[in-house]
């Protein structure tokens, strides 16, 4: 086939997790926002009153999805910027019953490093604000950090490991996703929620890769989604805190300290507006794009050398990963660049890391050569039948390059 260069008609996205073509409803209501929203919501004024209307309209939109008050959802900088902040305010609000921070070993690297410096820091002082909320003793000595829980080879948590260390003595929070946006395995919330409340740990439920695609869990206290995920507009996140859980200041003094300086009303309302669109018609899009997964994994797997990785069933519709023995990640994504397949990867030495994906590591799988895809609610079966038509050859040419043509 000829070479289909960037931004051509030719060309099929196929990298849509965590950035996901915007929805068009969205770019409707920013448009609308521009005119109507653009003022200080926080302001008095006739223009101030009209973008917190907007702003309210749009935490309510949220809450209503989401399974929560209009008053426990708060917009922030970014998904990066709520799991930061929901993992600080909270754990500081804990020190006294301790300050481990319980994982799974796959979490998003910005939480699992949030839950180490959190684990690992002074008290917050500084302000009269973050002084008044910090402890009076800080936590015991001897606490140690806990280990992030190990998953099996299908990316799942060891839900009896998790339960155990939840339960354990000196823990301030417990964080597990909802689903996996690597691999697309659907964790056990249900159970650790249960298990956290019982001994009133809170529970921040990572939902960036899910919202938007699957039901929402109702098994959270703190719960973290990305409006980039579901159609809507980067530069903004959604952190919703239930009322009963206790936060406390983890910065300068602010009038939002989820969101210091205020937030942007275009990028909340444009946001609201996706999710209520994708929402409408969120079942029928699950089932297609299971389909099309479904599809994608069995023709991949016929391909000699490959672990197609994640839970075959209990999974995310839209997302299929696989990794290729013999193979360079970077090499196969570009590859597959050149012949219009825009695709995503958590192979080993990406451009950014240098390092192996720790999902596929901590999963025991193979983590070079690997692909992810993510599927746009745009994306048809025809572009899927397409890119599995030209996956094999594209192997190929890798392997020859790098010489194991014939192993």
């Amino acid at each position: 086939m000829s070479h289909a260069t960037p931004g051509t008609p030719d060309r099929v996205h196929l990298d849509n997790g965590g950035r996901a073509p915007w929805h068009p409803l969205a770019r409707q209501a920013f448009e609308q926002a521009l005119g109507d929203g653009w003022a200080d919501p926080r302001r008095l004024h006739a223009e101030g009153r009209r973008a917190a209307r907007l702003l309210d309209g749009a935490r309510e939109a949220i809450a209503a999805v989401l399974g929560a008050r209009t008053q426990e959802v708060h917009f922030t900088p970014s998904h990066t910027a709520s799991l930061h902040t929901a993992v600080a305010s909270a754990a500081a609000a804990r020190r006294r019953s301790g300050t481990a921070v319980v994982t799974s070993a796959v979490e998003r690297s910005a939480l699992l490093q949030a839950a180490a410096y959190a684990a690992g820091r002074a008290p917050t002082t500084g302000t009269a604000q973050a002084a008044s909320a910090a402890p009076a003793d800080p936590a015991p000595a001897d606490q140690v950090p806990v280990e992030p829980i190990p998953v099996d080879r299908l990316g799942r948590v060891d839900a009896a490991a998790m339960i155990a260390a939840v339960q354990a003595p000196g823990v301030a929070l417990a964080a597990l996703q909802h689903a996996n946006g690597e691999v697309g395995t659907v964790q056990p919330v249900e159970a650790v929620h249960d298990a956290a409340r019982a001994v009133g740990v809170p529970l921040l439920v990572d939902a960036g890769a899910s919202v938007g695609h699957v039901a929402v869990p109702a098994a959270w206290d703190l719960l973290a989604a990305d409006p980039a995920d579901w159609g809507g507009p980067a530069g903004t996140g959604v952190l919703a805190v239930r009322q009963r859980v206790r936060t406390a200041p983890v910065g300068p003094e602010d009038e939002d300290p989820w969101a210091p300086g205020g937030v942007s009303v275009p990028l909340a309302f444009a946001a609201a507006v996706a999710l209520q669109a994708v929402e409408a018609d969120r079942a029928a899009q699950e089932a297609r794009r299971r389909q099309l997964v479904e599809r994608l994994r069995a023709e991949v797997a016929r391909i000699p050398d490959v672990e197609v990785v994640g839970d075959p069933d209990d999974r995310l519709p839209h997302v299929a990963t696989f990794s290729f023995l013999y193979v360079d990640g970077e090499a196969l994504v570009t590859e597959l660049d050149r012949h219009g397949f825009a695709v995503g990867s958590g192979s080993a030495c990406t451009s950014s890391t240098l390092e192996p994906s720790h999902v596929l590591a901590a999963m025991g799988v193979l983590t070079h050569g690997n692909v992810r895809i993510a599927l746009d609610r745009a994306t048809t079966a025809d572009e899927v039948d397409r890119f599995c038509a030209v996956l094999p050859g594209a192997v190929a040419r890798v392997r020859e390059m790098l010489g194991v043509g014939g192993l």
